[in-house]
């Protein structure tokens, strides 16, 4: 076996190389061997913000070897095995050389390279050191190859030994004045700006759109070193995204990027909109969704593996699979040698994809739900300081700059909003949701916009949520919502509401605005699938305060979720629908509303076909609410379905919790109904006698 080399998802600066397998045909090994030194010498014109004589250096000695590597593959005779060994050796050190350069010169991971220079310095000093130690042991007096060759071997190894690889003098210079202005930061002191310009320069970052590289490749090391608790670790971290988002916001005077301003780019490419480029929706338009899911849960893969047979499962369903003692392929039945899993990153990828586009959370299992939206803490001393400065930046922008200026804040606050509950408490603490509800009568549809997606950030602090009420801020978004330059902003105002609603009296003052839940029908009815998802979320939470109820049974929301049951293929607006319909189903006013539409029937079937986990609660919910308030009419419609009780009992089984106590509740229901009937016995029904609802 030739393991791949590409290290395209693994973490940086680990080298995950694994040794040939002992019985690989001598010809597979030198061919991949050839392959993985041209690789390596295409490196030779490549960029690197760090190590960069270093880096040229171990490309040569791997030049050296080319020669000796071509003279092997040419040759007839057979290789002895310590010949084997050797270039066994020398593959694994080839693949650690060839991580290591793309580590070294990866876009959006230099500033975290240019601090670990000096390692990285050492790691190249051992990779030179492994590749002359493995051609130690290779029998060159028993194998034919040419005295030049020979001589290139032998001079690679005398220099590869002899090479100091060393931190480099412009590294150092580079690092202490990172140092510098971590330092000041720490000091609440503002770091010298050609400083900063001269770091960004060296390191090969020298617009916007390379800063936020940076910033995101940052946000995932703290991810993961959070998850590992690495306290020490996640302090440095932070103090390298304090850094980088300064230099973003402050030192980067123009956004070179297409989301931001440039009017000639489709709106579907903005940031956190469920939109992506052409591209990707015509790959996306091309593929079944269904094969997204894994063929044992009939959920959404989150981290899909291939096994011998060639076919994809979720990770964790197959090992649940494999651990039963089930050797074999859950769909050909067919007995596997081995259960080596592979990770399909190609569809993983297409995963996450087909999630954006179509407003789906994305819980990465494969990778572990690093969250670090749940971050409190700022992680060390210069990030907190480098934030307020940029927070205290952002809000002179906000309250003295022009049109575009403040179109700029806006968008740096809806980036920097994303990031963690420590940067979202910072940015509401200096004061700028007032400012940013000023922007949302703004005439310029993207000022509009951003302005709206950074409130939609920043609503889910609590804090912000209040100043969004004290500020008469509820109308502003109501009045986005319903007169909206751009749908986008329209869906975020939306999803703004839907945090608002969280507070009882903020649910109450929703409901109270003559156009707020008209307003959300038409999006429901009118706009994308993201905007459906957005409307039927802040649906969702406004019932969560029974005084909204009639008021959105008397906007229509009933018939329109009903139809969106009965047309709607997309499997999360179905159960956002059945979420709102259970609910509304819990009063007897929502269930005649419900039953006049048609639903019943409706929701029978969607029990029997759905493959979503949380739609199939939704629904057993609202057949219960259904039956319960309905009456004998309606328990007498759902006992003639043939497929109903199979449903009910696959979710005392397989369905949540909570659709397995629903499920249970409506299984006594209907048994109690049957045994009436059939034996005449006037027993006590579990429904209330006093309902009796037509069911149409």
């Amino acid at each position: 076996m030739i393991p791949k080399t590409s290290g395209s998802d693994r973490r940086i600066l680990t080298f995950p190389a694994v040794h040939p397998c002992e019985d690989i045909a001598p010809s597979t090994l030198i061919s991949s061997l050839v392959n993985l030194s041209n690789t390596i010498s295409n490196f030779h014109h490549t960029f690197f913000p760090c190590n960069k004589r270093n880096a040229k250096k171990a490309i040569r000695f791997t030049n050296l070897l080319q020669p000796f590597l071509h003279d092997i593959r040419d040759c007839n005779s057979g290789l002895p095995d310590p010949a084997t060994l050797s270039l066994s050796e020398l593959h694994l050190t080839f693949q650690k050389l060839l991580f290591l350069l793309e580590d070294c010169s990866r876009q959006g991971a230099s500033l975290y390279m240019i601090m670990e220079s000096s390692r990285v310095a050492s790691q190249f000093r051992v990779l030179a050191r492994s590749v002359a130690t493995a051609l130690d042991v290779f029998p060159f007096g028993s194998v034919e190859i040419s005295e030049e060759a020979r001589e290139h071997v032998f001079l690679m190894m005398k220099q590869a030994r002899e090479a100091m690889f060393e931190f480099e003098d412009d590294d150092k210079k580079a690092v202490m004045c990172v140092v510098s202005g971590l330092t000041r930061f720490s000091n609440r002191v503002a770091p010298n700006e050609e400083d900063l310009k001269w770091v960004l320069d060296y390191i090969g970052v020298r617009g916007w759109s390379e800063c936020n590289k940076e910033a995101k490749f940052l946000v995932g090391e703290i991810r993961f070193e959070c998850l590992n608790e690495e306290k020490r670790k996640v302090g440095f971290l932070s103090s390298l995204m304090g850094f980088m988002c300064y230099c973003r916001c402050v030192v980067m005077k123009v956004v070179d990027c297409e989301e931001f301003g440039d009017k000639r780019f489709d709106s579907r490419k903005k940031i956190g909109v469920g939109g992506t480029g052409n591209d990707s929706e015509m790959i996306l338009s091309c593929v079944n969704s269904d094969d997204f899911r894994c063929p044992i849960s009939l959920e959404l893969m989150s981290d899909p593996v291939t096994i011998e047979t060639g076919h994809t499962y979720d990770r964790c369903s197959i090992l649940k699979w494999f651990r039963s003692g089930n050797a074999i392929c859950p769909k050909t039945g067919k007995r596997l040698r081995n259960t080596e899993l592979v990770p399909n990153l190609v569809l993983r990828r297409l995963i996450q994809q087909h999630c954006f586009v179509n407003g789906i959370p994305f819980v990465d299992l494969g990778r572990r739900n690093r969250d670090m939206t749940k971050i409190v803490e700022p992680g060390s001393v210069a990030a907190e300081e480098a934030m307020k400065m940029v927070a205290g930046s952002l809000k002179g922008r906000l309250e003295s700059g022009g049109e575009e200026e403040k179109n700029r804040a806006a968008f740096e606050i809806r980036l920097l909003s994303k990031s963690s509950i420590f940067s979202r408490s910072c940015l509401v603490e200096a004061g700028l949701v007032p400012l940013l509800l000023k922007l949302l009568s703004s005439s310029d549809s993207l000022t509009q916009e951003n302005a709206v997606a950074a409130l939609l950030n920043l609503s889910k602090c609590s804090e912000s949520r209040v100043e969004m009420v004290e500020n008469k801020g509820l109308e502003l978004i109501v009045k986005v919502l319903k007169k909206g330059l751009k749908i986008e902003a329209r869906q975020h105002a939306a999803a703004v509401l839907f945090y608002l609603a969280s507070n009882a009296e903020n649910g109450k003052l929703i409901g109270g605005e003559p156009e707020a839940v008209p307003s959300l029908i038409r999006l429901i009815k009118d706009g994308s699938d993201r905007s459906k998802k957005n409307g039927l979320v802040a649906i969702f939470g406004l019932l969560k305060h029974p005084e909204n109820h009639r008021r959105v049974i008397e906007a229509g929301a009933v018939s329109l979720l009903v139809s969106i049951l009965k047309v709607c293929e997309k499997e999360d607006l179905v159960a956002d629908s059945l979420a709102s319909l259970a609910t509304l189903a819990e009063s007897c006013e929502g269930t005649l509303a419900i039953l006049h539409c048609g639903a019943l029937h409706v929701a029978v079937e969607i029990l029997s076909c759905c493959t979503s986990r949380v739609g199939m609660e939704h629904c057993v919910a609202l057949l219960l609410s259904l039956a319960m308030n309905g009456g004998v009419d309606v328990v007498a419609h759902l006992v003639k379905s043939p497929s109903l009780m199979g449903s009910l009992y696959t979710q005392l089984s397989e369905g949540t919790s909570r659709a397995s106590k629903k499920a249970s509740a409506l299984i006594r229901v209907l048994h109690d109904f049957y045994e009436r009937r059939s034996s005449g016995i006037n027993k006590t029904s579990v429904i209330p006698r006093e309902q009796f609802i037509h069911v149409w």
